[in-house]
């Protein structure tokens, strides 16, 4: 039980250090996932995302503490718990954020994350159908896909959108986000190409990788301030695994801190409460959690044309079924959302400041049964929220889910920002592009259009769309829990690589940058950068 490398988290990064860094074949490498095998066939099926938002076995299934801005709901979190972790249950979309972010993070002293830098590591992991370009590759481990069906509903949408200034785009990952348009799914011929099977799946076969999964750490193992080795339980047995250059944390944005914290590693006041002796008091951990908070208003359509009528014929669904079996086409090879938008509702907002997921389907939560009448959802969030909050173990176990505070809607931005979107998408379904589709407003009731009314909607439905980052983030200030190689501050041999560690919430979808965060951590290891 001794390795060169140890990953801690088969997800999103996990998979992509599990190939890398067993590539060359000098190194032993050891990848620890804490639930399955990802064989159950509807993870691979994109429209199979309704199948698993709830499905213990694949789904940690976590919730928040009461929000409250949002009327003391507990929130649910779903986070993968299978090999290629959230991005084997996530909604497939391709998007990298702006380049404007990752200037933002190496303003903040992080050198080597500008937008040159990550450029050419997105366009390393992509296996983009429309080809090499400046903006894409085409030989990366990761299938990129386009929405190839335009429903009429969503034509429609992008017209409405046009007519309130937002103009139409066909590459929201190309020179400028701004614009609706259909988005880029990562899926290959119709499939799911999470990162299990973009990284994982080729290097499953080399002799210097082994993966174990159901296999769940209890802790990070030290000599002194040097990480050496994990404990982990399998089977009901308590198991321990030296790594001789580095354990590397993969399992997260809320696993990662959780798991910092239960070795001895954060703010000594919240270990003391647990009785965890401190190895190393770094009070960043588990703080500057954010988030994208949506807001899904739902219309009721005046024709019978979307996904809603398709799942309530047989006849429908007969077809739907069999263009999927032998086409890889229509709704089962897209999952929920066909259209995006990234638009600008703030005066003083220089980019996209909010973010639409547009769907021709409505249910009155994510992956519910769909409502019995024609609808289609505008779901809009704020890309930047100023809100901060944070995540803590709730108990010295591992088993047991940490305490997640997001803290949504704490600053007034977020309010101004949310309520402009919301007015926005309000707008486009009152278009004269939508007068022939739009036919009543399901949620928020009516046409609401105070203030007042609007607060209340967002309270009473505003959920997370799956982009919790930042509890380990990354950076030189008295806060970071990583340096901009990814190492952790003040130890030694441990290093971090996943949504945890960016300081700020890239402006889009986040599978795609924790695949680069991925690319990069390896890239740092092999490069020499592994010793402190």
């Amino acid at each position: 039980m001794e390795f060169d490398y140890v990953i801690i988290g088969g997800g999103t990064a996990g998979c992509v250090l599990a190939n890398r860094l067993s590539a060359s074949g000098k190194h032993q490498v050891l990848m620890l996932e804490a639930g399955p095998a990802d064989t159950y066939p509807w993870i691979h099926i994109p429209i199979g995302y309704a199948k698993t938002m709830f499905h213990p076995r694949y789904n940690w299934g976590f919730y928040t503490e009461p929000e409250p801005e949002l009327n003391n709901r507990k929130l649910y979190w779903p986070r993968g718990k299978v090999l290629g972790g959230s991005s084997s249950i996530n909604g497939l979309i391709y998007i990298r954020g702006q380049a404007e972010d990752y200037d933002g993070w190496a303003a903040l002293g992080n050198e080597g994350w500008a937008w040159k830098d990550v450029l050419p590591t997105f366009k390393k992991l992509e296996n983009n159908e429309r080809g090499e370009s400046a903006y894409h590759g085409a030989n990366g481990p990761l299938g990129c896909s386009d929405i190839h069906d335009r429903p009429e509903i969503m034509e429609a949408i992008i017209g409405g959108a046009r007519e309130m200034g937002v103009p139409t785009t066909d590459d929201f990952n190309g020179a400028s986000q701004e614009g609706a348009g259909y988005y880029q799914l990562l899926t290959r011929k119709g499939r799911r190409c999470s990162s299990a099977v973009g990284y994982l799946a080729p290097a499953r076969q080399r002799p210097n990788l082994t993966v174990e999964t159901e296999a769940m750490a209890q802790k990070i193992l030290f000599d002194g301030t040097r990480a050496s080795g994990v404990e982990f339980l399998q089977a009901g047995a308590l198991k321990r695994v030296r790594a001789h250059r580095e354990v590397i944390l993969a399992a997260g944005a809320i696993q990662s801190p959780q798991l910092l914290e239960l070795s001895g590693v954060g703010n000594p006041a919240i270990l003391g409460k647990h009785c965890i002796p401190v190895i190393h008091a770094l009070r960043g951990v588990g703080e500057n959690l954010q988030d994208h908070l949506q807001f899904r208003l739902m219309y009721r359509c005046k024709k019978p044309i979307t996904t809603n009528d398709d799942l309530r014929s047989w006849t429908r669904k007969i077809g739907i079924g069999l263009r999927y079996v032998f086409a890889r086409s229509g709704p089962m090879a897209v999952g929920i959302n066909h259209v995006g938008m990234f638009a600008r509702v703030l005066p003083e907002s220089a980019t996209p400041d909010i973010q639409f997921h547009v769907a021709a389907l409505t249910a009155d939560r994510v992956a519910d049964k769909p409502h019995p009448w024609p609808g289609f959802t505008l779901s809009v969030c704020q890309l930047r929220p100023k809100s901060r909050g944070s995540i803590h173990i709730a108990s010295p176990l591992a088993a047991a889910a940490p305490a997640i505070r997001p803290n949504y809607l704490t600053e007034e931005e977020d309010w101004r920002c949310s309520l402009a979107g919301v007015r926005l998408a309000q707008s486009i379904a009152r278009s004269s592009e939508m007068r022939d589709y739009t036919d009543s407003s399901y949620k928020p009731a009516g046409f609401a259009d105070s203030d007042e009314a609007l607060k209340a909607f967002c309270r009473e439905s505003g959920a997370t769309i799956f982009h919790p980052v930042g509890t380990c983030k990354m950076g030189s200030d008295p806060d970071a829990v990583v340096d901009s190689r990814l190492r952790v501050r003040g130890l030694s041999n441990l290093r971090i690589a996943d949504a945890s560690i960016m300081p700020l919430l890239v402006s889009g979808n986040t599978s795609a940058p924790s695949v680069m965060i991925g690319e990069k951590a390896a890239e740092f290891i092999l490069g020499g950068a592994d010793v402190h």
